[in-house]
């Protein structure tokens, strides 16, 4: 019997260590070797090389010498085909302020005389206004030479001054400044009594520099 004992432990003795064997991992080194390393002559192993695209593209010949000579300025933009602003565009003449018409032009009107009234009062109101298209028009006024107000600008509605009457004879007169955007210089004139009302009415054609004149008498 005890022999029989000692010949099982003998037989379950290999199966023993096969079994542990098998459960327990193996080892394997981990072998780290050196980047490009040599060959057997003597060359390095460059590796695997990333191929980039290209961002900039083709680089231009640049001499740096030239550029400073200003021979060759260095050139940070690709040529383009610039032109003129406006280039082919038309430009019709007509546009724009017109030319002073000289005298003895069709387009040219001269001095203008509006005729002479009669007031008794102590004084008269003149008042003008551009009648037409309303495009700039100014006037000077003077009274017996003197100027009663240097530049009236004419609008849609009526401006002007009250004139004191002396006895005899009062000059108005009316100098075209300019001829606004669309010539001749054009306006209505009235005139009022000293009582408000209406006495005279008229217009005038001028050209720059002419004048328009009124006479008003007082007995």
């Amino acid at each position: 019997m005890h022999k029989f004992v000692t010949i099982l432990l003998l037989m379950a003795l290999p199966f023993s260590g096969m079994a542990q064997t098998g459960d327990t991992p193996k080892e394997k080194p981990f072998k780290i070797e050196v980047a490009n390393k040599k060959d057997e002559q003597g060359k390095k192993s460059e590796g695997t090389a990333l191929r980039m695209p290209s961002i900039v593209g083709n680089k231009p010949p640049i001499n740096f010498k030239d550029s400073l000579n200003k021979r060759k300025p260095i050139k940070m933009y690709p040529d383009r085909k610039l032109v003129q602003a406006g280039t082919g565009m038309k430009i019709d003449p007509k546009v724009g302020p017109s030319k002073k018409d000289k005298e003895g032009s069709s387009n040219y009107f001269g001095d203008m005389y509006l005729g002479d009234i009669k007031s008794n009062g102590k004084f008269v109101g003149i008042v003008c206004r551009d009648h037409e298209y309303v495009d700039g028009d100014r006037v000077k006024i003077y009274v017996n030479d003197e100027v009663a107000d240097p530049n009236i600008l004419l609008t849609g509605s009526f401006k002007g001054v009250n004139v004191d009457l002396k006895k005899g004879f009062n000059r108005i007169e009316f100098e075209a400044l300019n001829e606004g955007s669309s010539s001749p210089n054009t306006a209505q004139i009235d005139v009022y009594d000293d009582q408000g009302q209406l006495i005279y009415s008229n217009k005038w054609l001028l050209s720059q520099g002419s004048r328009a004149s009124l006479i008003i008498t007082k007995e």
